[in-house]
């Protein structure tokens, strides 16, 4: 799952890959720079050239409503900006913000006023995203903002009918539902009343098209996408924290996982032991136990990790060292023995190569 072989034709003269940042049946997305009118920029490229040939008319497809929903939701800056889009190829302006479960905006009235705004925005142009239940598909900005992101399965409407209402009334429903868990004492009356009733239309999906949905995607394809993580965060990294927890100089573990150049997805293992316990070992003793294409491609025995008061280790920090987003970790930081903790950490980090965003 490392960088694909080739440029795609369409923008050979134009694009210069630098990451696979996720990969699926459906298409590959790449970050890189991406050169328009205004020179050379940031950018994430999407492209369908390496699905396998069943899954290309459906790839297309989804290809095609991305496309179609940026060209109008970019323009309204609530969204990347729609940069190239050709039969197998969709380029997007880069966005620099963390998904909401990295970022975790908790008390961020800020953030969700803007992401009411954005999603009025939305709505008023026609767009519905159909897939804001999922953490990833919201983006924090440095400066507070919402951006929205991910448009395969979104629908631009022609007109304001029943089924656009029923799409934009989820969209705000799943928004709420966000808003509940980071900033849950700011829901109005009205948003409430919105959390406790589901669309019809939502009411036999969940009944009926679901179970089929995930008995497909995670049955034949695999497709296993908490917090963005995909298929190892969700199976190998549970073994990996288990085998490691084994070990009697290992207090505790944890497991994120980053863009990685040659795995596509990568995991990350932070160990909180011993300083007498090496690195080296801690890999030899994993490759031994899970293989080597299950271990993690870094690994890194700290003194502490990041905790809340309750005890809880701070993923959301450990994600961003895992990913060399560093800027977007100050904020983060609620104390100065934290800021310790994480500097410490910093200082020793294991992925130096590269620097990652969504």
């Amino acid at each position: 799952m490392g960088l694909p072989l080739h440029t795609p034709p369409e923008v050979a003269d134009k694009w210069r890959s630098t990451v696979v940042l996720k990969r699926d049946v459906f298409s590959t997305v790449e970050r890189g720079r991406f050169s328009d009118q205004d020179g050379e920029v940031d950018a994430v490229l999407r492209r369908i050239d390496t699905s396998p040939w069943w899954a290309v008319p459906l790839a297309r497809h989804f290809l095609y409503r991305e496309a179609r929903a940026l060209a109008a939701a970019g323009i309204l800056k609530v969204a990347p900006a729609l940069l190239f889009a050709g039969r197998h190829v969709l380029v997007r302006r880069f966005i620099d913000g963390v998904p909401l479960h990295i970022a975790r905006p908790i008390g961020d009235h800020l953030f969700f006023r803007s992401a009411r705004r954005a999603l009025r925005k939305l709505h008023r142009a026609g767009i519905c995203h159909n897939d804001l239940a999922k953490e990833q598909n919201w983006l924090r900005a440095p400066d507070g903002r919402a951006y929205l992101t991910d448009f395969q399965l979104s629908i631009r409407f022609l007109r304001r009918g029943k089924f656009f209402r029923l799409a934009a009334y989820e969209d705000l429903r799943h928004l709420l539902k966000h808003k509940r868990s980071y900033l849950p004492d700011a829901l109005t009356a009205s948003e409430r009343n919105v959390l406790a009733r589901k669309s019809w239309l939502t009411r036999i999906w969940m009944a009926t098209g679901k179970k089929v949905y995930l008995a497909i995607t995670r049955g034949l394809f695999r497709f296993v996408d908490r917090e963005g993580g995909g298929v190892r965060l969700v199976s190998d990294a549970p073994i990996i924290v288990a085998m490691l927890k084994s070990i009697p100089l290992v207090r505790d573990v944890a497991v994120v996982a980053f863009p990685d150049r040659r795995a596509g997805t990568g995991l990350y293992a932070f160990v909180e032991a011993d300083p007498t316990l090496r690195e080296r070992n801690v890999r030899d003793f994993l490759v031994g136990a899970v293989g080597k294409v299950k271990a993690p491609e870094r690994i890194q025995v700290v003194d502490a990790l990041p905790r809340r008061s309750t005890g809880e280790v701070r993923n959301e920090i450990l994600q961003l060292v895992a990913m060399n987003q560093l800027d977007l970790v100050d904020p983060l930081i609620t104390s100065p023995g934290e800021r310790s903790i994480v500097e410490r950490i910093v200082a020793g980090r294991r992925n130096l190569r590269d620097r990652f965003t969504f």
